[in-house]
């Protein structure tokens, strides 16, 4: 009881302030819920169908002939067989598949061959010939490296095989069509033996959908195109002494192809293959030159023959010019930074409406001279489009860029298919064509790019914001290989991540010993893939099956992602940017929305790296500097041997 408060009566006692007024309740929030228009994507779905309908429609309607017709039904189903038979093919085959596009598209010989029959000219023979020796050097070499990373995935349980059977029936129709074709009672037999050539290469891509049927894809592939070849030379009839020229420079290139495609290794897969890509570009548009050289008057040719000149020159030269870029970038003979030119976009502009201008000039069916001066200024313009272009892709995108040129050689044969009159080359054609495209789309997903962009040149994802990237604080620590090697035996699970830096070093060998003695101790071994890692599609795939990986364990980013979270060891071995989190936590970082590997997940990370370098899209990992981080800097060879006699010689091996 309150009565004197410093000597002043307080009787009765004052009342207690008032409570303060409670603070207002905020008032909730009514969220709206989410409406979602079901009607949209059929509408867009019926705006999609009109516009192709229309557009089939269309190109009926301005058809000059039935042949073109024809042709066009042959390309059309072509394209739709094609896309389906290459979203058939698993990932880690997507290297022997981008080998095998490369063989079949060696097919571009059947133009030289077509040449050489009917030359008129010194100069359309020599480009004839030119057409047909570079390109069987693609058909012969591509095969070999093909059969090479195929044999690599064969596992000591594998049953026997016995493939070379096939080659019975193969000679064997190569043989009856000769023989019917020669008696000249059958004349259809021609059709019938390009229409076996195209199904048997459509066979070759479609066998990579697993690997208890790759090597029968390649057996059928190579069947498909000896059959093409054979029935190109029954629907020319060439004279003996003709006969004898193809022969012999078939033979020539099928020598320099055999040499190239048995000193190809993995790690020279990228460069080989865009070298081999810029052989059928340059044969594309030697036939494509030499055949209007064989013109008798070019000014009577029809629109449809001149477009297809045009095209099959255009697109050639930018396959070659564009090729020997990416195998210089690839091969360490070129920087593999972008050419950032100030004017990169105008002087892209100007090219382009260059070679338009020259095909403009060339479709108006001048007189000889002027038409081949056309033709050569659309081959110079676009071949300098092609350098530039290519030269202003940075190496982080070389992946799209190999797809790409694959994409690019196959249209070049459709056009050469139009141009001649040939289904099969229309046929394969569109196969290439569309396997390169449906590689180029998933590479491009795989990256979160945009195709266009990326030809463009320039980095960055279609998730990036146009903000500052963030900056991440801290420091890396490091390990020792002892520390590493204890930290793996005491360990249950273990995921390994490839990256190109494993391939350069070339440390699989040592990582498969290691991987060996981990699994003969009881732990679960596995090995993550990222679908861009390496230089090209499933490189990493071909690597570690040269090493004797079994391929069962090796799984893809969707199929072993979410397990980074239950796994005591993630160890990552010359991989950074497809083991990057920014690309997850900075919505400003160049590779936004690029999907990752979540190694960080993982109880501790240990990366092997040369040095603490950005990857190559240039961009910080924060990764390296996280509390269950460790980083073991050297050679990914020599840490590896080390790793692997460290665990050897703990297990008392």
């Amino acid at each position: 009881m309150l009565v004197l408060e410093k000597g002043k009566m307080m009787w009765p006692a004052p009342l207690p302030p008032p409570p303060p007024a409670s603070a207002a309740k905020d008032e909730k929030k009514v969220v709206e819920p989410e409406v979602i228009d079901y009607r949209a994507p059929y509408v867009q779905g019926a705006k999609t169908a009109a516009y192709f309908a229309s557009s089939v429609l269309a190109f009926g309607a301005v058809a000059p002939n039935p042949a073109f017709s024809s042709m066009f039904t042959t390309f059309a189903l072509s394209n739709v067989i094609g896309v389906q038979v290459v979203l058939g093919v698993t990932h880690a085959l997507h290297s022997p598949l981008m080998a095998v596009t490369n063989a079949i598209s060696g097919t571009t010989a059947l133009g030289g061959m077509h040449l050489l029959a009917h030359s008129q000219s010194a100069t359309a023979t020599a480009l004839g010939a030119a057409a047909t020796t570079l390109s069987t050097v693609n058909i012969v070499g591509g095969f070999i490296v093909t059969t090479k990373m195929l044999d690599m995935f064969k596992r000591p349980t594998d049953p026997p095989e016995y493939y070379h059977l096939y080659g019975i029936p193969a000679a064997g129709a190569i043989g009856a069509y000769g023989v019917g074709s020669m008696s000249g009672k059958f004349p259809e037999l021609d059709s019938a033996a390009a229409t076996l050539s195209g199904l048997l290469c459509i066979g070759g891509i479609g066998g990579l959908a697993s690997q208890t049927t790759a090597r029968l894809g390649a057996v059928s592939g190579q069947a498909g195109v000896a059959l093409g070849v054979a029935s190109t030379l029954g629907h020319l009839s060439p004279s003996v002494g003709t006969t004898a020229s193809i022969a012999g420079l078939m033979g020539a290139g099928a020598a320099a192809g055999h040499y190239i495609g048995h000193r190809v290794e993995p790690t020279s897969l990228p460069q080989t293959v865009a070298a081999f890509h810029s052989l059928v570009g340059l044969a594309a548009s030697s036939a494509a030159i030499g055949d209007y050289l064989n013109a008798e008057n070019p000014a009577e040719l029809d629109k449809v023959h001149l477009a297809s000149i045009y095209l099959a020159n255009v697109i050639g030269s930018v396959t070659t010019t564009g090729s020997l870029v990416a195998f210089g970038k690839l091969d360490g003979r070129l920087a593999s930074a972008p050419m950032s030119h100030p004017a990169r976009d105008q002087i892209n502009a100007g090219l382009g409406l260059g070679t338009l201008g020259f095909g403009a000039m060339f479709m108006g069916g001048p007189e000889a001279g002027v038409g081949l001066a056309a033709l050569g200024g659309s081959l110079t313009t676009s071949g300098i489009l092609g350098w530039h272009m290519t030269a202003s892709i940075g190496g982080a995108d070389m992946p799209v860029v190999i797809t790409v040129l694959n994409s690019y050689s196959g249209w070049a044969l459709c056009a050469e298919g139009f141009m001649l009159d040939m289904p099969l080359l229309t046929t394969v054609g569109a196969l290439i064509g569309c396997s390169g495209a449906a590689l180029t789309k998933i590479m491009c997903d795989a990256m979160n790019r945009d195709i266009v962009s990326v030809i463009l040149g320039g980095y960055g994802t279609k998730s990036s914001s146009k903000g500052e990237a963030m900056k991440f604080e801290g420091e890396s620590t490091t390990t020792t290989v002892d520390d590493t090697v204890k930290l793996l035996l005491e360990s249950e699970s273990v995921i390994i991540v490839p990256g190109y830096g494993l391939a350069v070093a070339k440390g699989q060998y040592p990582l498969k010993e290691m991987v060996d003695s981990l699994t003969a101790a009881g732990k679960k071994v596995r090995f993550a893939i990222h679908p861009v890692a390496g230089r090209m599609p499933g490189q990493l795939n071909v690597l570690l099956a040269e090493a004797g990986v079994d391929y069962s364990i090796v799984e893809e980013l969707e199929e072993i992602n979410d397990d980074f979270s239950e796994t005591d060891v993630a160890l990552v071995i010359g991989a950074n940017d497809t083991v990057n989190s920014a690309a997850e936590d900075d919505p400003n970082s160049q590779i936004a929305g690029m999907p990752v590997l979540r190694v960080w997940n993982a109880k501790q990370v240990i990366v092997l790296k040369r040095s603490l370098a950005a990857g190559y899209a240039g961009v910080d990992n924060p990764v390296f500097i996280k509390n269950n981080t460790d980083m073991l800097l050297g050679d990914a060879k020599d840490t590896c041997e080390k790793l692997a006699a460290g665990v050897k010689a703990a297990l008392g091996k």
